[in-house]
């Protein structure tokens, strides 16, 4: 006598009963799953475009977010509905015999029509988006260029790299100001065969313009420098130049520095910038302006002073954004910067003007504003 059918039959004459198509209902709860999360984004969306409306209802940049995220949860929307009906159409099937069940299914093609007579809208949505995406990267480019410009323009008037020069140790630092573009300047170049020169230079003021005008006074004085022996003279060139063809606002101090290294001398001439300091037998020696600023006078005169130059001697230039570095009605001033040099005059040349730099910061009661170029040379 055969015992009792198991439970197991049981359950599945039950569910072959209930699902006459057992893989349409398991597709009706896979599409049921996608339309839960295609309508929680659907209602993410309609909330973020409430409050990007809300928040930019003045702006045009706002109402090109705000349609942006209107398309985005049209689209969510559609892709909800579309699951929402195969889930309805695809259950109904599954547990009914007759084709006619399976007419729910045809509800599908009223999402496939208003795809179909919507496209054009949803094209130029995309359109718009991708309009609005290479904007905003063109945006960030630009941005980036204009970050990136003055610092690479800062670079060609204040390398970071000396050149080599043998016989000579060269420190160097600079450290921007509050302004976009750089009036600060040094150089230090070979004008003959036994012949070094040092420039360091300000151009008063702050933005592209004296920018440029520091560019053109640093090459115009290689040229007039390798072509002249006196740095006075290359000054006296220089300046009327600037005073025919440049800009007369533009107050420009500079520095030259001539070493030759077969005289074993030193040659400078000043356009009225700040002293020089030179550490010699022990001592501090100011080497200070031998003329007025540039631009000043088209007929200006400039003087040349000449000194001995021994192993051991450093010579310090520097802009005034250093001596200017001010706490209260205070200045950091020119004798604090000689007092740094002789505490330690043997020290590495761009440990030297690193310390003066971090001097000037902890004196200064606020962050330092002007722009501050310091350059010392060591005779070895």
């Amino acid at each position: 006598m055969a015992g009792p059918e198991p439970q197991s039959g049981v359950v599945s004459s039950t569910v072959s009963l209930m699902f006459t198509q057992p893989w349409l209902a398991a597709a009706a709860v896979f599409c049921a799953i996608a339309a839960a999360l295609w309508g929680r984004a659907a209602s993410r969306l309609a909330r973020a475009a409430r409050r990007i409306e809300a928040e930019t209802a003045s702006s045009s940049h706002g109402r090109d977010a705000t349609e942006l995220a209107r398309a985005a949860f049209d689209k969510d929307l559609h892709t909800a509905l579309l699951y929402a009906i195969l889930t309805v159409g695809l259950a109904v099937a599954s547990i009914s015999r007759s084709p006619w069940y399976e007419l729910p299914l045809l509800g599908v093609t009223i999402p496939v029509v208003v795809s179909i007579r919507y496209a054009p809208r949803f094209f130029d949505e995309a359109r718009l988006a991708e309009n609005r995406a290479m904007l905003e990267r063109r945006a960030e480019e630009v941005l980036a260029q204009e970050d990136l410009a003055p610092r690479r323009w800062a670079d060609r008037l204040a390398p970071e790299d000396l050149p080599h020069i043998e016989g000579f140790e060269l420190g160097r630092v600079y450290e921007p100001g509050t302004g976009m573009m750089a009036g600060d300047f040094y150089d230090v170049f070979v004008t003959a065969s036994h012949r070094i020169a040092c420039v360091i230079g300000d151009v008063a003021g702050h933005g592209i313009e004296p920018s440029i005008t520091a560019f053109q006074v640093k090459y115009l004085l290689r040229t007039f420098l390798r072509t002249y022996r006196d740095p006075a003279q290359a000054l006296e060139e220089l300046n009327k130049v600037l005073s025919t063809s440049g800009r007369p606002e533009d107050l420009v101090s500079v520095c030259v520095v001539v070493f030759d290294t077969e005289a074993g001398t030193l040659r400078h001439a000043s356009a009225g910038h700040p002293a020089a300091w030179l550490w010699q037998d022990s001592e501090m020696r100011a080497l200070r302006s031998t003329g007025p600023l540039l631009t000043l006078d088209p007929d200006a005169l400039y003087l040349s002073r000449e000194t001995s130059l021994a192993s051991g001697d450093v010579l310090l230039l520097y802009t005034d954004g250093l001596t200017e570095a001010r706490s209260g009605g205070q200045i950091f001033g020119e004798e604090r910067i000689a007092g740094i040099i002789r505490r330690d005059p043997g020290q590495d040349a761009t440990i030297l003007c690193k310390t003066l730099l971090e001097a000037a910061r902890d004196f200064a009661s606020e962050p330092l504003s002007d722009d501050v170029a310091i350059l010392a040379v060591r005779r070895v």
